[in-house]
């Protein structure tokens, strides 16, 4: 059975969050990535292709090696979606700043 991964559900895991920020200003292998967490090698691969099955890695031969780098696209889907609740947090607190000086000055 083959399952679609949410791009949300993947960037859940805090983990794979911190695989993203590690390719996120250069390209990886599988091997360098794995380098920088303290878990087994295959657990980090699971890690990869689920971000590689949402498209939020993308993975780029070179040579014998497979480079991961950030699918931009992708990561600008995440934002858009999040800039509309940044933009209501963002009016809610500028309301609670308004509320706040009015009862300072009270």
């Amino acid at each position: 059975m083959n399952l679609r991964r949410d791009v949300f559900q993947a960037i859940a895991d805090p983990t794979r969050r911190a695989i993203i920020l590690l390719v996120a200003s250069q390209s990886m292998t599988a091997g360098a990535i794995a380098a920088n967490f303290d878990t087994a090698r295959p657990t980090v691969s699971k890690h990869l292709q689920i971000l590689t099955e949402c498209e939020l890695l993308q993975q780029q031969p070179n040579g014998r090696e497979m480079y991961y780098h950030i699918n931009p696209e992708k990561m600008n889907e995440i934002a858009d979606f999040i800039e509309a609740f940044r933009k209501l947090w963002d009016d809610r607190f500028n309301k609670l700043e308004s509320i706040m000086k009015k009862y300072k000055n009270s």
